[in-house]
């Protein structure tokens, strides 16, 4: 191989690494510095389409990167805290905030990359606190995603005297499509249409592509970057399904439309570039921006009806758990307290069925090692959560009113069976570790060991259910029922302990089984602890 030759595919690769590297740093340290709110924003701020789009921007330029702003979105449409519409708003801005870093390029500071970067490391590896570390991380992205462009751009610059590099981008000018087609491909194979418009700008600079060649792959970049949302939806949810369908229609429209009217496109950017006196890179943010844009308010009247295909397309149910409250109304809490305390109860007992419904898929991951029970569970354990802060919180919010003295009571029950069922859901959470410490470590539970769990997953799964039955009904019967489940599980748990014990000693048991193994029925007999805890409301606190 000709040394120019290697020296050109070095640099380039090599450069389109370190590009790379710069991103996700880039993003990691903002991401770092955002912490939840990034969540936040997409939770709180996406009332309407309009104000996800707003979100969406706001997320992607904060991780700098649109597929984790499309990931963050399916995880909440997932969760039902978003609704469809809403999500195709959210991706709609996540396409226009991802713009802002082809704007960071176009600025050509590449000749203080690397004191950008000495700066970033100085301060990644000099300091321990965390917000200064993760300013730190940002910098040092920042510095090597432009350190990165300056050799993509060396590496590049050879092949404006290439007449075969020549005739493809005069190729592209005749023929849009093959452009598109040639973004496409690109963009999927390096998974990231900030590289695949860094190397435009590249291009750009090194004045080996015109902007009429370069436009038609810029938009091919658009429909390249939506890979990363399909791939991330293989094997997923329907609503994940769905919001990587919507993305992959939203981009592939708005290229058709604007490689339709490719020549009056490239006729307005010559004049924006001339008006502006941009240079070459900025050209290229500048197309994409403003590409974005017109994409968004173009497509921005047709959510409901881009919800309705990609409905239609993907048939079903939007999400398998509901994390948010479907009767926790605060107008009840002024009008009718007690109302609002029947509607606490009912979230209480839903609540209760979602523990019961984690159980179940814990129970069905030990025996199936079935990745899809515990993704389940998780999600199951997430809505706990979330139900336990809003259920807790309008509680907290109805003690302020005129109660009854039962129904005094009967608010201090709920207040306590909610962090009854929120720790079970902490349980069955630590068991699913266990058996995902079993699966990666080889660890293999004996044959007797196996049967004497799921014979105390089953008795603690029925305990837990009768307890939510008698706080249901106030049922007193089947909260001393439950009186006696519990007894029987901490007796198996004490049993089981001993054969355990007896198949170490005999050599028939690993170490490291006997210790998930009694861990797991250790975190059993708490749950069936605050099984015991939710009857005793019903009880009045007597076990007779």
């Amino acid at each position: 191989m000709d040394l120019n030759v290697q020296v050109m595919i070095f640099e380039f690769i090599g450069g389109l690494g370190i590009f790379l590297l710069g991103i996700k740093y880039m993003g990691e340290g903002l991401q770092k510095s955002a912490g939840d709110r990034l969540r936040t924003i997409l939770d709180k701020f996406t009332s309407n389409p309009f104000m996800g789009v707003l979100a969406g921007m706001i997320v992607t330029v904060l991780i700098q990167s649109s597929s984790g702003t499309t990931v963050l979105t399916v995880g909440l449409v997932n969760a039902g805290f978003m609704t469809l519409r809403q999500s195709i708003g959210v991706i709609m801005g996540a396409n226009i905030g991802t713009t802002i870093t082809a704007f960071i390029i176009g600025f050509d500071i590449g000749a203080y990359a690397l004191p950008i970067l000495g700066i970033g490391a100085f301060l990644l590896f000099f300091f321990k606190e965390k917000r200064i570390t993760n300013i730190g991380l940002t910098i040092f992205g920042f510095g090597a995603l432009f350190f990165g462009l300056e050799l993509m751009s060396s590496g590049l610059k050879p092949l404006r005297d290439l007449q075969a590099f020549h005739d493809l981008t005069v190729s592209m000018s005749n023929n849009p499509i093959l452009g598109a087609v040639i973004g496409t491909v690109f963009t999927i194979a390096v998974q990231s249409s900030s590289a695949t418009i860094g190397i435009l700008q590249s291009l750009m600079l090194e004045d080996a592509i015109q902007l009429k060649a370069a436009l038609p792959v810029l938009f091919g970049d658009n429909i390249g970057t939506t890979i990363t949302a399909v791939l991330a939806s293989i094997g997923a949810t329907i609503a994940a399904k769905r919001a990587a369908l919507t993305h992959v229609i939203f981009n592939v429209i708005g290229a058709t439309i604007v490689i339709t009217f490719i020549h009056f496109y490239t006729i307005m950017m010559e004049h924006i570039q001339a008006a502006l006196e941009l240079n070459p890179a900025m050209t290229i943010a500048f197309a994409h921006g403003i590409f974005n844009v017109l994409n968004t308010i173009i497509q921005f009247p047709f959510i409901g009806l881009l919800a309705l295909i990609v409905t239609k397309i993907i048939p079903g149910k939007d999400t398998e758990v509901e994390y948010k409250a479907k009767h926790l109304d605060p107008i009840f809490i002024q009008q009718s307290p007690s109302v609002a305390l029947d509607q606490a109860k009912f979230e209480v007992i839903r609540m209760g069925e979602y523990a019961i419904r984690g159980l179940e898929e814990t129970s069905s991951f030990l025996n199936t090692k079935n990745s899809k029970n515990a993704d389940m569970a998780q999600q199951l354990e997430g809505a706990l959560n979330n139900l336990d802060r809003e259920i807790t919180a309008y509680l907290v919010q109805l003690s302020g009113s005129t109660l009854s003295d039962i129904e005094k009571t009967d608010h201090s029950a709920l207040i306590n069976a909610v962090r009854d069922i929120e720790r079970i859901g902490d349980h069955y959470e630590n068991i699913i570790e266990l058996i995902n410490y079993k699966m990666s470590n080889k660890v293999d539970i004996t044959e007797q060991g196996m049967i004497d769990l799921n014979e105390m997953f089953d008795l603690t799964i029925i305990t837990v259910k009768e307890a939510i039955k008698a706080l249901e009904q106030m049922d007193r019967e089947a909260a001393l029922s439950v009186v006696q489940k519990e007894n029987e599980i901490d007796k198996m748990e004490r049993r089981y302990r001993k054969k355990h014990i007896i198949r170490l000693n005999e050599g028939v048991c690993t170490g490291a089984a006997g210790i998930v193994f009694a861990d797991i029925i250790s975190n059993l007999e708490r749950i069936g602890d605050h099984a015991v805890n939710i009857a005793d409301e019903v009880l009045g606190g007597k076990h007779n």
